[in-house]
């Protein structure tokens, strides 16, 4: 008998299904990836994933049952498996009323996809001839949904039905998820909302197989290597980090980088660290200014600036963005009030003369792709990644590589020859647009959307990041900011120690 969190693979003929926990990984036929998953999710208020308690787990060879509690929803689910089909069914009752921003069924096709044909058939029985997205859709590409059919290979159809509510996709490569999501309900009716206690419901997911999967083609895993022209590296000093930072002047010596990204979001006092860095390290300094939105730019950035032109700071370069930014909201609906592109940039240029102003977000390509600055209005684009907003296994992390070429393509197709810098991109959350702050971490566990995550001190770290550096270098991205140099998100273990990415970058620092 399996435990609730360890792999098994299961065979019905050609098709062959991980099962992982309570929810199925990738899903294949004749070795041709099918599905990348299909999960049954609570999701809180404020969008985080409640651990659900599984008990009663049964795993037969065609069929697996168990029973699990989330919060107050208890459940009880079967899969069966057959040569040509998977059958999904979970009912669920809460015994209070759970508030909620998704609870249900959740089903990913892999990224690979991309531009290739899909059929959609709606709530109201009507079909749709279209395409998976091949540059990221800011918004949803497809409502209303009650079944999808794609062809994984050539001679192979799949087609997946889902009941028990509607249904609508999101292309999650927004998130750097390598997939595109189909959800249960849709993110135009309010959130969070109520599951009323005592009222079970049901839904269920039905992915039929039909044709055959052409003969399998052996590769070998490709191997990431460096190309020799790299974009300029720099790492980021968060506010909290700014004291901490100055202790390690010796080691960001060696690491050569070629800025420091740091943080001015209206604390006061940390101009003055900024500039003994930069004295002491003799690396030039950029900044991020987070303003708080509650004043005019002009007003918020010429605060900021006493404080900076008095602690004889100067810095190379300037990201300004606003704190509404700093959250998502979905494409087309209003943009909550705040200074605009235009009138950031006109007020950082005036307190800032002769200084390059960049703008975008500071947040993650989501959020840029669905509040698009207007061209020429800024000096150069930013955003920044995580791989753990909606699934921190080891799998889904990597995963998210697979994913870059496309955010780098799209961000390419709206911005022009406009430079291209990312922001800081850590496997740890240094921020969360999507609730009130990022989750809660105490046992350094792997945990969507925390700031701390157990392989930043790890090899796995290092070939996240040299993933991220290589797909950067590919895209021809000018600027690219990574770790912190101390905390979460930074360099050295909690004992002080240098961590296998320390020693990774100051080992390129010193090839290049």
């Amino acid at each position: 008998m399996p435990k609730a969190n360890e792999i098994k693979v299961i065979r019905a003929g050609a098709l062959t299904v991980e099962f992982l926990g309570a929810n199925l990984g990738a899903i294949l036929f004749g070795g041709v990836e099918v599905l990348r998953g299909v999960s049954y999710l609570v999701r809180d208020e404020n969008w985080g994933t409640v651990p659900a308690k599984i008990s009663g787990l049964k795993v037969g060879k065609e069929r697996i049952t168990y029973t699990a509690k989330a919060a107050s929803l208890s459940m009880s689910a079967e899969i069966v498996i057959t040569p040509r089909e998977l059958v999904f069914t979970v009912k669920a009752k809460p015994s209070a009323t759970l508030k909620t921003c998704r609870t249900g069924f959740v089903v990913l096709h892999p990224a690979e996809v991309a531009g290739k044909p899909l059929t959609v058939t709606h709530t109201d029985g009507t079909t749709e001839k279209a395409k998976f997205p091949k540059l990221i859709s800011p918004g949803q590409p497809f409502f209303e949904i009650r079944a999808l059919e794609h062809a994984p290979a050539q001679g192979l159809k799949a087609r997946v039905l889902m009941e028990g509510n509607k249904f609508e996709m999101e292309d999650q490569r927004n998130w750097s998820d390598a997939s595109y999501k189909t959800y249960v309900c849709s993110l135009l009716d309010p959130w969070p909302y109520d599951l009323p206690a005592g009222k079970e419901f049901e839904q269920r997911i039905t992915l039929t197989i039909s044709g055959n999967a052409p003969p399998r083609k052996k590769t070998k895993p490709a191997k990431v290597v460096l190309p020799r022209q790299l974009p300029q590296i720099g790492f980021a000093v968060p506010v909290a980090e700014a004291r901490a930072t100055l202790k390690r002047v010796k080691e960001i010596k060696a690491l050569q980088p070629s800025h420091l990204l740091c943080v001015m979001d209206g604390t006061t006092g940390v101009a003055k660290h900024y500039a003994q860095l930069a004295n002491e390290t003799g690396v030039p300094i950029a900044l991020e200014i987070f303003l708080p939105a509650k004043a005019s730019a002009d007003e918020e950035i010429r605060a900021m600036a006493d404080e900076i032109h008095a602690a004889d700071l100067q810095p190379e370069s300037i990201v300004v963005t606003q704190a509404h930014d700093l959250k998502s909201f979905q494409p087309g609906t209003p943009r909550p009030w705040g200074p605009s592109f235009e009138e950031m940039a006109a007020a950082a240029r005036k307190h800032f003369p002769g200084v390059k102003v960049g703008g975008g977000m500071s947040s993650f390509f989501t959020e840029l792709n669905r509040k698009r600055p207007p061209e020429g209005v800024f000096d150069f684009i930013t955003h920044s990644v995580c791989p753990i907003v909606h699934d921190a296994s080891d799998a889904a992390v990597m995963q998210t590589l697979e994913s870059l070429p496309a955010i780098f393509a799209t961000t390419r197709s709206f911005i022009s020859n406009t430079p291209y810098h990312l922001g800081p991109s850590t496997i740890g959350a240094r921020m969360n647009p999507y609730g009130a702050d990022v989750a809660r971490n105490p046992k350094n566990e792997r945990i969507c959307l925390a700031p701390n995550d157990p392989r930043q001190v790890t090899p796995f770290a290092v070939e996240w990041n040299k993933g991220l550096i290589a797909a950067a270098a590919k895209a021809k991205l000018g600027r690219i900011t990574l770790s912190a140099i101390t905390g979460p998100q930074g360099l050295f273990d909690a004992k002080g120690k240098p961590t296998p990415l320390y020693k990774f970058f100051a080992t390129l620092a010193r090839a290049s």
